[in-house]
């Protein structure tokens, strides 16, 4: 980053990332998220990827190249490049063994991706699907390698499978894995469907003995000789006679969408917390912080509430109640989501951003330091001027299926019109606070002149794609694109002096189709 900066002359290096969040000066003009009356927060997006079966999840391989990579439930995974563009060719394709099926909520299906910590070296990845092996449902995990031949597809031949397990009912199948700062796999299951979890004598989400209804931990470093997973050494169950030692945690129904906190970007503080939406039966939706070997509940609790009042009454469950829970009248069917840790959009960090699949309600939730307590906030999206910027769009499918983070740490949420894994209707979104947008318009440009910031050297207007140094820059006609950020070259900044005319002077071809509003996320790094 400091050949980056040398090469624009910048003798601030505070306006380069990521020195720019430790500066006070540089952050304290951000704006405000903007709300209506009734407080709701308005926000807007950006269209990322359209025409999509039931895209379950979006993630990275956090290797540098910032692609994202979208996944089916009909079982494939598409590899989408920075540009947003979709190569023709599936990362995998494994549509012939997933079980799934046209019908509207279907909840089987291919439903999880996660590639390895060390994916740059090792080229695995892992993902979670629904298969029918001799007439009997289990979801099963399986580890893949990257293809030798190509960076952009997976061996399919390289298939290994780490755990399968059998799923006495067709719905409640989990589907979510993570990888935690500890190395280790995080599975998450559902209790087996049907409803009220009917198994056994406290059902399966209590029964430590079996896998469903838990999360799972399971060491898969170094595999590749011996067995396919081992056991974390201090996972809390290990010398429980009557406990499968896999369980990390246990009492939950269906967690949709779990996700760890990066942490403050500065400070760090909440790395590594573990948020999971977790689907009620009849009356409540919550959101769970999940800790080693903790009991959430489940079917004792549904929410704040007892849904089996004898298990409730039994003072041995010692359950954790969930930091915050919605009732059916707000939504259904609760979709996890992130805390937001980007940087485009520095007034919703720390927001827990998640929503709900039946109702499209978008929500967040913001931790009260002093109380340890979760504060709500609806998201609605921008009326009036709000998303007024090129690119911008304020509306979005009804059915919110997933959320994901890119390499940046930027929010995206997947939905769509019609709940169906064959239904080509999927949509993802890229989540935008467009506060800093409007802070360039209303401030004064003379506070502090963007020469002080930008020295005297502007990127050439060449034909080369990428600039010298440590990292790839790459070239979108006016504008040179890093991570996040975008530098723009001395037309779009000249344009940008003009002031408040200047919508009417910048030519939106000077960035590729949707990029221009991520073009402009650069200019007010400062309190212009």
């Amino acid at each position: 980053m400091a050949k980056f900066c040398h090469y624009l002359s910048l003798e601030d290096t505070d306006y380069c990332f990521p020195h720019l969040l430790a500066n006070q000066n540089l952050n304290q003009n951000l704006g405000l998220v903007t709300a209506d009356a009734e407080g709701c927060l308005q926000l807007c997006l950006v269209e990322v990827a359209n025409g999509l079966r039931n895209p379950v999840a979006m993630v990275h391989a956090n290797d540098g190249t910032h692609r994202f990579f979208i996944a089916e439930q009909v079982g494939l995974v598409w590899t989408y490049l920075p540009d947003r563009s979709r190569l023709e060719k599936p990362f995998l394709n494994i549509s012939e063994a997933v079980l799934t099926s046209p019908w509207e909520g279907d909840e089987r299906g291919f439903l999880g991706i996660v590639f390895h910590p060390k994916f740059k070296f090792n080229g695995k990845v892992y993902v979670y699907y629904s298969i029918e092996v001799r007439y009997e449902e289990r979801i099963r995990i399986s580890e893949f390698r990257i293809s030798p031949a190509d960076m952009n597809t997976l061996d399919h031949g390289s298939e290994r499978v780490i755990l399968e397990i059998e799923e006495p009912a067709s719905n409640h199948n989990g589907g979510e894995l993570l990888f935690g700062d500890d190395g280790y796999l995080y599975i998450f299951t559902g209790d087996g469907g049907m409803a009220g979890d009917p198994f056994g004598t406290f059902g399966n989400a209590q029964n430590k003995s079996t896998l469903l209804g838990k999360v799972l931990r399971i060491d898969v470093n170094n595999n590749d000789r011996g067995p396919l997973y081992r056991i974390p050494p201090d996972n809390p169950f290990l010398n429980d006679p009557k406990a499968r030692p896999e369980i990390y945690a246990y009492g939950v129904r269906n967690m949709w969408r779990c996700s760890f906190d990066r942490g403050e970007p500065h400070t760090k503080e909440g790395k590594g917390r573990l948020f999971c939406g977790d689907v009620g039966q009849n009356k409540y939706e919550e959101i769970d912080i999940v800790e080693k070997g903790k009991n959430y509940g489940w079917r004792a609790r549904e929410g704040f509430s007892c849904y089996d009042k004898k298990l409730c009454a039994n003072s041995s469950m010692d359950d954790v109640l969930p930091i915050y829970a919605y009732p059916h009248q707000m939504g259904k069917s609760v979709t996890g989501g992130y805390v937001y840790r980007g940087c485009e959009s520095p007034n919703l960090n720390g927001l827990y951003i998640f929503g709900d699949f039946m109702s499209g309600r978008l929500m967040s939730l913001k931790e009260d330091r002093a109380t340890g307590e979760w504060q709500y906030s609806e998201i609605c999206m921008g009326t009036g001027q709000t998303c007024m910027f090129p690119g911008l769009i304020n509306n979005y499918y009804q059915y919110i299926i997933s959320f994901a983070e890119d390499e940046a740490g930027e929010l995206y949420f997947m939905s769509t019109g019609v709940p169906s894994a064959t239904a080509p209707h999927g949509v993802v979104y890229k989540v935008v606070d467009t506060s800093r947008y409007e802070m360039f318009l209303l401030q004064s440009l003379s506070v502090v002149p963007w020469s002080n910031h930008c020295g005297s050297a502007f990127l050439p207007q060449s034909s080369e794609s990428t600039l010298p140094g440590d990292n790839e820059f790459v070239r979108y006609g006016t504008c040179w694109c890093y991570v996040a950020w975008e530098i723009c070259s001395r037309k779009l900044k000249e344009d940008f002096m003009g002031g408040l005319s200047f919508l009417n002077k910048v030519s939106l071809d000077s960035c590729p189709e949707g990029s221009f509003s991520r073009c402009l996320s650069s200019v007010p790094l400062h309190p212009l």
